[in-house]
């Protein structure tokens, strides 16, 4: 009896996701779907030229989860309330002792540029037209605690920190963003409108939240953000957004059945010259493997569902790339900004260590033209240029991780590396 209810809720989920998938992408979507008609008449329509004339490189900027919260939160110019109510710490400044206790200590307060570090430089120097980052913490003065093990949260008046990238789109589909409570949530949405940063998979009802965020680039098209979490990373399934209930587009499993929804919500929007991107939250905080199940959904949403890059987070870790039909699939892309340095645990995987990655994609044929990485390491709460042998390191774990998927990197004379596969003839 348990079974069959759980699989009627399952089925319930589903058809609601499938549903108000449709419902974002038809309410985005009345102009784009008028203007795909007008493409399909004469050739010397306007909306064809205008399409011809946006052929060229669209690059984006994506990386791992990015937590601004807890210890980052208590360094930056306005510290929220540190109260904790984790089993072994009560206090977010103790994440900062912990790091000052195994790497010296960190000039509090810090400018709200700081935490970037030499990651400023790289997206200077790049220049990528899109900047996407999954943003994994509330930010909120919420009191509202979540029943559960870890909260993070950052102060509002620090959202500063992440406009100081010029960070274009926060994803929020993930198990972090209700850690304060739904009143947490609106006010994190708000927060991010207020500083004018687009958002994707999270909302009011489950239409905002599964609504993409639209980056246009000049000249090129545009860049489709649809942001999605799954149970798999720990999002509660009392956090999935409904028609009445604000909360994350959580995805009800990794079926068949979703990609088709997935798909109908793309095709909705998704014009010629766009590029869209599935940023997901999936898998645990450790291990290489990736599960078949993720591997086969995200092959059946570059098949079926139009997308263009999947962009995977929750490995606290770099995983393995594949390019599949010319699409680059970034199954975890590691941690990029956090404050666990100096927390002992799984240091084998250098959780530590970051990747940047610029990715390079062919608006005309939404093929992937090229991938480049520049390493980073998390230190004193900041991004920093990763050694040589650090870097050496990481070229070894995406070569043995990558092996399986087809691609390997090469080491650069800068100390980037860069993606090798075979490109599609």
């Amino acid at each position: 009896m348990k079974r069959q209810e759980k699989h009627a809720d399952r089925q319930l989920q589903r058809r609601e996701f499938i549903g108000y998938l449709l419902a974002a992408g038809c309410t985005l979507a009345v102009r784009p779907v008028c203007a795909q008609a007008v493409m399909a008449g004469s050739a010397g329509s306007p909306a064809k030229a205008d399409a011809q004339q946006a052929g060229g490189v669209i690059t984006l900027f994506v990386c791992g989860d990015v937590m601004t919260g807890r210890g980052v939160d208590q360094v930056l110019p306005h510290p929220g309330n540190p109260v904790l109510y984790e089993p072994y710490m009560k206090s977010a400044t103790g994440y900062v002792q912990i790091a000052e206790e195994a790497n010296g200590p960190i000039p509090k307060p810090v400018d709200y540029s700081y935490i970037w570090g030499d990651a400023l430089a790289e997206l200077a120097r790049v220049k990528p037209d899109a900047r996407i980052i999954n943003l994994e913490t509330s930010v909120t003065q919420s009191d509202e605690a979540e029943s559960k093990s870890i909260n993070y949260r950052m102060h509002p008046a620090n959202i500063p920190c992440i406009t100081a990238a010029h960070i274009d789109c926060c994803t929020l589909a993930n198990n972090h963003v209700l850690d304060w409570g739904r009143p947490g949530l609106a006010e994190t949405l708000q927060t991010l409108k207020t500083a004018g940063i687009k958002t994707a998979g999270a909302g009011q009802n489950l239409r905002e939240a599964a609504a993409p965020a639209v980056i246009p680039v000049a000249g090129k098209g545009r860049v489709l953000v649809f942001s999605f979490g799954s149970e798999s990373s720990g999002i509660p399934r009392s956090w999935a957004a409904k028609a009445g209930r604000p909360g994350v587009n959580r995805l009800p499993d990794f079926s068949a059945e979703t990609v088709w929804g997935i798909r109908e919500g793309i095709g909705q929007v998704k014009l010629p010259g766009d590029i869209a991107v599935a940023s997901i939250h999936w898998g645990g905080n450790w291990g290489y493997p990736v599960p078949h199940e993720q591997q086969e959904f995200a092959r059946q949403l570059i098949d079926e569902a139009g997308v263009d890059v999947v962009h995977g987070h929750s490995s606290h870790h770099v995983q393995g790339i594949e390019v599949y039909q010319g699409k680059p699939i970034l199954y975890g892309c590691g941690d990029f900004l956090n404050d666990y340095e100096g927390i002992s645990g799984h240091e084998a995987y250098r959780g530590d260590l970051a990747l940047m990655y610029f990715v390079s994609m062919d608006s005309a044929s939404g093929n992937l033209l090229r991938l480049q990485m520049t390493p980073m390491q998390i230190k004193h709460f900041r991004l920093n240029r990763a050694s040589r042998s650090d870097t050496l390191w990481l070229n070894d774990v995406l070569n043995r991780e990558g092996r399986k998927f087809g691609t390997g990197v090469e080491l650069n004379a800068d100390n980037s590396l860069a993606l090798r596969w075979t490109p599609l003839i």
